[in-house]
């Protein structure tokens, strides 16, 4: 079988720079494009900040728009954007692990036919099962849309989840618990400019989204941390609990708004049930209680209920800090019960939301890579909902498999007896950032067959038997949908360099040789987005009313949207969920019955301190592409360690100086840094960082029973001096990269 590989564009004169050993062949300029400027949005946070694009003379720089998120303004992630477009050691041609352990250039056609001869054998061996799928919440919606289908259909695998399930997923299963759906903020991001007072927990949105910082200026903040980061430093008030403990100061929230007074009873007996079962719970959390267990003063938490009780418009907000604990679930929909008692979801200028983290880990997690769902947050069990999404791809409902592992768990099961022994991971770097990094490198370099897509080499890229050069943000069309719901225009200013394709080439190419119908694997955006539309309809996303025409006309389109009947003016989105009404049957909010219980692992003599990870201001996710843009490894160039300078004296420590922290699955090294603000008890690590410098050697992969979400948040470690080490070790930076 073969295929026709269309030769790119013209090269540009961008300098080609040496790239690793292991994946030199790949480094190429970037492509020129007929097309000069392209309105369309930054490649990397939920905010998704509108930018224009402009090609001239090889060189393509970025300028922000007046688009409502960022109003004009960009982070630096944003600004330096256009260096992934032509960075060192761009993929640019597929490659295939040869003989001699060595990954070699090969055709398109080679490595499709190698792939799918390996897929059919090794699915005839084993079953359906035996092939995994391990998505990312980069992908546009329509990649996938379109992974969940070809992993359900062309594959037949159940084995299918997705990087958000380590983002968002407790606070989705939390939101769909309480509302009846699920959206990260069920109101435009421009309302909380109008805010009184906003809560965050577990949020720093000054380093992780800081054009939302504009909007949360004129609010007086409550932070959550335990570290008293650049958010905490702009609040009018700052909780610092003891790493784990998140959930015990909400049910103490809670406990001090209902025996303070603060309750709004008329919107509790109207608008929500399970009040009473709630507040039985929290009962037993009065306020010392909760200092002895957080460490938060009584006089602190008594003065952020009354923030929030006295503000006319007032919003409770979760981020990561909350949501990526064995208990998450159960603490995200603790503040949702804080919110519910004071009246705050579905008021108009109030509410709950949850801070989303990657750019479309909204649409990511609504149209079918997740182990559990179908396109439309559809859920895989519904029966309804087979038949529908059936209906759409031409199938019987019975032959839908799944549910299948989420996504540590199918990570943790790759290569052993009854799990998957081929991968193909599309948008993702789980070598990086999954729990216990260690253990899953060798789980997915023990596969039959380990397949990466993607555009720049990361660390997963290097253990794989094939990597699939794929088109990035600029040379594609799609959607993304921001974390307030709002879907949005992609648009293409690019061609891809080389012989990249895009991942629905890829899927296509795969799906033909592995015995589909081509149409039944569309390749242009706007029809897989068609497709989309219909799959979703009826849908709690139902994108059915959106289109790419209505988008591009510049209309401000909010899921659900559902198309009009005919002769009807369109729907119009709905930018604010909850105003009439809950998204469950009888339209009432659901009140959690949640308690507190430690984490996985607390500390002890051998591991006496918390550690905790999180993210930094120029760096994201797992690395692959900030630390190849020069300017973000010059100002975050290494992995560190924030230790506070009285724990840092107890064990010999020194600011800059080489420390092993260590826990109970593993080690990573880090460069010190004093910090006289943190806890002394915790010590906090960034995750973005390769090689020995990984955090996510030590993190914990207890999971939340219900979200299925790692311990990302808390672990115990030990904290020791090593000798000097090469900078390589800490930082996994890449040549070229401007150290």
């Amino acid at each position: 079988m073969s295929e026709t590989v269309t030769a790119a564009a013209t090269a540009s004169a961008a300098t080609t720079v040496t790239a690793p050993a292991a994946l030199a062949a790949l480094t190429a300029p970037a492509t020129a494009s007929a097309l000069a400027e392209a309105t369309t949005h930054c490649p990397y946070c939920a905010l998704q900040c509108g930018t224009r694009l402009t090609h001239a003379e090889g060189r393509t720089t970025v300028a922000p728009t007046q688009f409502p998120v960022n109003q004009g303004g960009l982070c630096q992630k944003g600004w330096t954007a256009p260096a992934l477009l032509d960075t060192p050691g761009r993929l640019t041609q597929p490659l295939v692990r040869g003989a001699d352990g060595r990954l070699a250039p090969a055709t398109w056609d080679a490595a499709l036919d190698l792939i799918a001869d390996r897929l059919t054998r090794i699915r005839a061996e084993h079953g359906p099962d035996a092939v995994g799928v391990f998505g990312g919440g980069g992908l546009t919606n329509e990649k996938a849309y379109q992974l969940g289908k070809f992993a359900r259909i062309a594959l037949g695998t159940s084995q299918i989840d997705y990087n958000g399930r380590f983002c968002m997923s407790s606070a989705a299963a939390a939101g769909s618990a309480a509302f009846g759906l699920d959206r990260g903020l069920p109101f435009p991001v421009t309302d909380l400019a109008n805010a009184d007072v906003v809560l965050l927990a577990g949020a720093n949105p000054a380093e992780t989204m800081p054009p939302l910082m504009r909007h949360l200026a004129p609010a007086s903040l409550i932070v959550i941390d335990p570290r008293r980061t650049p958010t905490a430093e702009t609040a009018a008030l700052h909780l610092q609990p003891t790493p784990g403990t998140d959930l015990a100061l909400a049910l103490g929230l809670l406990h001090l708004a209902v025996t303070e007074g603060h309750t709004d009873r008329e919107y509790v007996e109207q608008r929500t049930t399970g009040f009473d079962t709630a507040w039985r719970r929290a009962a037993a959390w009065w306020p010392e209680r909760v200092e002895r267990v957080t460490g938060v003063p009584v006089a602190d938490m008594r003065e952020a209920v009354r923030l929030l009780a006295g503000a006319r418009r007032a919003y409770v907000l979760t981020g990561r800090g909350a949501e990526q604990h064995s208990k998450g679930t159960d603490t995200v929909a603790a503040f949702i019960n804080l919110a519910l008692a004071l009246g705050l979801p579905g008021r108009e200028g109030s509410g709950y939301g949850c801070l989303t983290g990657q750019g479309n880990g909204q649409g990511g997690r609504e149209h079918g890579q997740k182990a559990d769902q179908l396109p439309g947050y559809r859920m895989l069990t519904d029966p309804a909902a087979r038949e529908h999404v059936a209906a759409v791809w031409g199938v019987e409902p019975d032959s839908l498999p799944g549910p299948g592992r989420s996504a540590y768990e199918l990570l943790d099961a790759l290569g052993t007896d009854g799990g998957p022994r081929a991968l193909l991971v599309f948008g993702s770097n789980p070598v990086v950032s999954a729990p216990r990094a260690d253990r899953i490198g060798a789980r997915l370099a023990s596969l039959d067959l380990l397949v990466v897509a993607d555009f720049v080499p990361s660390e997963t890229a290097e253990l794989a038997d094939v990597v699939l050069p794929v088109t990035q943000w600029a040379e594609e069309e799609g959607t993304m949908t921001n974390l307030e719901g709002r879907v949005l225009r992609r648009r293409r200013l690019l061609a891809p360099p080389g012989a990249a394709r895009s991942d629905l080439e890829v899927l296509r190419g795969l799906a033909v040789r592995l015995g589909q119908d081509p149409g039944r694997f569309p390749v242009a955006p706007r029809e897989v987005f068609e497709e989309l539309r219909r799959a979703s309809r009826g849908g709690r996303a139902d994108y059915s009313g959106i289109s790419y025409e209505r988008l591009d006309a510049g209309e401000a389109l909010h899921w659900p949207c559902p198309a009009a009947p005919e002769d009807a003016a369109p729907h119009p989105g709905t930018p604010r969920l909850f105003l009439d009404a809950f998204a469950h049957p009888d339209g009432l909010a659901r009140f959690a019955e949640v308690e507190h219980r430690d984490a996985a692992e607390t500390p002890d003599e051998r591991f006496p301190l918390y550690a905790t990870t999180g993210r930094v201001l120029a760096q994201y996710q797992s690395g692959a592409q900030t630390r190849r843009v020069p300017e973000l490894a010059a100002a975050a160039p290494e992995a560190h360690v924030e230790v506070h300078p009285d724990t840092a004296g107890r064990l010999g420590l020194a600011e800059g100086a080489a420390a092993r922290v260590t826990s109970a699955r593993g080690s990573t090294v880090a460069r010190v840094r004093l910090v006289d603000s943190l806890r002394t008890d915790t010590v906090f690590l960034p995750f973005h960082f390769a090689a020995a410098g990984r955090a996510n050697l030590i993190t914990s992969a207890a999971l939340d029973p219900r979200s299925r979400m790692p311990e990302f948040k808390v672990c115990a470690v030990r904290v020791e001096p090593v000798e000097a080490v090469d900078a390589a070790v800490v930082t996994g930076a890449f040549e070229g990269a401007g150290r």
